[in-house]
């Protein structure tokens, strides 16, 4: 157990059964921006705009909010990561909330594939969450950064396969009965699916729940590739297993920065009305939006995040 957690400015967070020795919002918001000079206001303001902003690319570009949230909030503003990572947990757990009732409803996420992944990526997001909240703050800013600008990476060179190959099931997915079928309203059928290669896939989920919770990041941006290309599930179910894997993986390394106070209310609520009303804005203009110019921005827009964090966790640029 993390017996304290010191933020830049010295406000300490003692262990599991105490609170934050903040006593306001302005308090709370000053010291964990280092900006005691700058009204309280101004950083939940900002947030909010920022976050609307993030929350109709994200739709636009078809990624999770929390992937854009913790290296852009972490690099631009001057919070702890500890309180942008706890932050950035809530923020994909309030998307994957609400979209998983409706997912599970059209057969678009799957339970017999969702709850061994769920199993295998909330118990390493644990692990990832103390590992983020006990690193010291340049070491985690660093790998924040490298971490994220592989991401960006990935996104250029992953292509998705909307009905990939699958080959002989394995003995595994056969065990736990994954399969299941869905209705293609696109084409007008049903279309049955199975999977492959599972214990390479559940192994995979160990690396994606560690970086979830160390860093607070939602994991839709490795969930897909792995379901999708390496287990042979169709894009759709993909997909929605994923947004609603998220909803069990983050609350699991959400508890873990609730229990040690880095997770500021004053933070993270301006951050997930931020999300939500710019997602709301962001489906009315989908339909008229060009995917691959939206898509090349969020590249950019990581690339540039990722080699900030990294740089500021050198202390090349503070």
């Amino acid at each position: 157990m993390l017996d304290s957690i010191f933020d830049k400015t010295g406000l300490l967070f003692s262990s599991a059964a105490t609170s934050p020795v903040a006593v306001n919002m302005a308090a709370s918001v000053q010291a964990a921006s280092g900006s005691p000079d700058t009204p309280w206001w101004v950083w939940p303001l900002l947030l909010f705009v920022v976050t609307f902003v993030m929350g109709i690319v994200a739709v636009l570009a078809g990624v999770g909010g929390g992937v854009l949230f913790v290296p852009i909030v972490g690099s631009f503003f001057p919070f702890h990561l500890n309180f942008v990572s706890g932050a950035g947990l809530v923020v994909a757990l309030a998307g994957a909330l609400a979209a998983g009732p409706g997912l599970l409803k059209a057969n678009l996420a799957n339970l017999r594939l969702a709850l061994p992944v769920a199993l295998i990526a909330s118990a390493f997001s644990i692990v990832g969450a103390f590992l983020g909240l006990a690193l010291p703050t340049h070491i985690t800013q660093t790998a924040l950064g490298i971490t994220i600008t592989l991401i960006a990476l990935l996104f250029v060179f992953s292509k998705n396969s909307e009905y990939p190959a699958v080959g002989a099931r394995d003995h595994l997915s056969r065990a736990l009965g994954i399969e299941g079928s869905y209705y293609e309203a696109s084409a007008g059928k049903t279309v049955d699916w199975t999977v492959w290669r599972t214990p390479q896939g559940l192994f995979m989920f160990i690396f994606i729940g560690t970086v979830a919770g160390m860093f607070g990041l939602g994991a839709g941006w490795a969930n897909v590739p792995v379901l999708n290309l390496l287990m042979g599930t169709p894009l759709k179910i993909a997909v929605g297993s994923s947004k609603f894997l998220l909803s069990i993986t983050d609350t699991s390394a959400a508890w873990v920065y609730m229990n040690q106070g880095a997770v500021l209310p004053i933070i993270a609520v301006p951050s997930v009305l931020g999300i939500m009303f710019g997602s709301l804005v962001g489906v009315r203009l989908l339909a008229g939006a060009k995917p691959k110019a939206v898509r090349y921005l969020v590249i950019v827009m990581l690339l540039f995040a990722g080699i900030r964090s990294l740089l500021k966790g050198l202390g090349i640029w503070g």
